[in-house]
């Protein structure tokens, strides 16, 4: 049975934001799961995937193959999929407050009556996962390889999942204190395990790619126990770095943005991976970026002219970073 949990909040301008949601039931003998993607707007692989994957569970219920129950939510961020300005969308920053949206959602919790429209969805959006037991929130980076975002008390168990969806990364953190969706709901919510997934990049959306993915969360909620079918999941063979080892270079100045590495490239310490040019024309306004240790190109800057101090790529490391002072990964 297929339960719609749609629901509104009021926009910014008084206008009524949707909020399309379903619970898709089963037999009562497996574990409850969450699963939702486009909480920062404009990262839209994940909202493809999932609206390939619900006709699938949906069937499989009415199948009876279905264990648990799975709350989908393809499109979570009703503010930001409409913020768009002179053709591009701006998704991941709320325009009236200039707030992350992935950001604050423990502030939102603890109010009675949220004193915002924003806070509101926020709280809503939590008490909906409250009571999952397997929570995965899908992302995308600016350009980037898929990996695993998860707590480190959710590791080596997340494992199973990294192999499932044929990451070759997975970044451990411990401590984030921003309020983040996955991290409010794993304080106030104890799910038996949560994570982010990053899906690539933004561009990253086409109906091949989102099978692939869609068939990885689909073995891993078969060898999890929600759907009665045979998974076939591998060893996961990749790299788990922490959080604090991992470098992320910022531009120095602002000029025009070349890559002389590609994602997933290996690098060494010192080696020279982009150089922005401050000023075409004027040779010595190039400025060369080098590695600040060993390690491979996880993601990088979308957008070829860039700004002083944007994060212009992130690798792995082998050493906590000389930048890192606790928090998240992104700023």
């Amino acid at each position: 049975m297929t339960t719609d949990l749609s629901w509104h909040v009021p926009g910014d301008s008084g206008n009524t934001l949707h909020i399309g949601a379903w619970r898709i039931e089963g037999d009562g003998s497996g574990p409850r799961v969450h699963l939702q993607a486009g909480v920062h707007a404009d990262e839209i692989a994940g909202m493809l995937v999932l609206h390939q994957l619900l006709p699938r569970l949906q069937a499989c219920a009415d199948q009876g193959r279905l264990k648990g129950s799975v709350t989908v939510v393809p499109q979570a961020n009703p503010f930001g999929i409409g913020q768009f300005r002179q053709g591009r969308q701006l998704g991941r920053f709320h325009e009236a407050t200039g707030q992350n949206f992935n950001r604050g959602f423990d502030h939102s919790l603890a109010l009675d009556r949220p004193a915002s429209n924003l806070a509101q969805w926020q709280k809503s959006l939590v008490q909906l996962a409250a009571e999952a037991e397997l929570v995965l929130d899908l992302h995308t980076d600016d350009e980037a390889v898929p990996y695993l975002y998860i707590h480190r008390s959710f590791w080596p168990q997340g494992q199973a999942l990294a192999a499932a969806l044929k990451v070759d990364l997975a970044i451990l953190w411990d401590d984030g204190g921003d309020g983040s969706f996955e991290e409010t709901i794993i304080a106030h919510a104890g799910p038996r395990l949560a994570a982010t997934i990053e899906l690539r990049g933004q561009g990253d959306v086409s109906d091949q790619l989102a099978q692939q993915d869609g068939d990885g969360i689909w073995a891993w909620l078969c060898a999890s126990g929600v759907i009665d079918e045979p998974a076939v999941i591998g060893d996961w063979q990749g790299q788990a770095v922490d959080m604090g080892c991992m470098e992320t270079i910022l531009a120095p100045c602002p000029g025009v943005l070349v890559f002389e590495k590609g994602l997933g490239d290996e690098v060494e310490e010192g080696q020279r991976f982009a150089r922005i040019i401050g000023r075409p024309g004027q040779p010595d306004s190039e400025v060369v970026l080098r590695a600040a240790q060993t390690g491979r190109m996880v993601t990088r800057h979308r957008e070829r002219l860039v700004a002083q101090g944007s994060v212009v790529a992130k690798f792995t490391g082998s050493r906590v970073s000389e930048s890192w002072s606790g928090g998240v990964l992104d700023p």
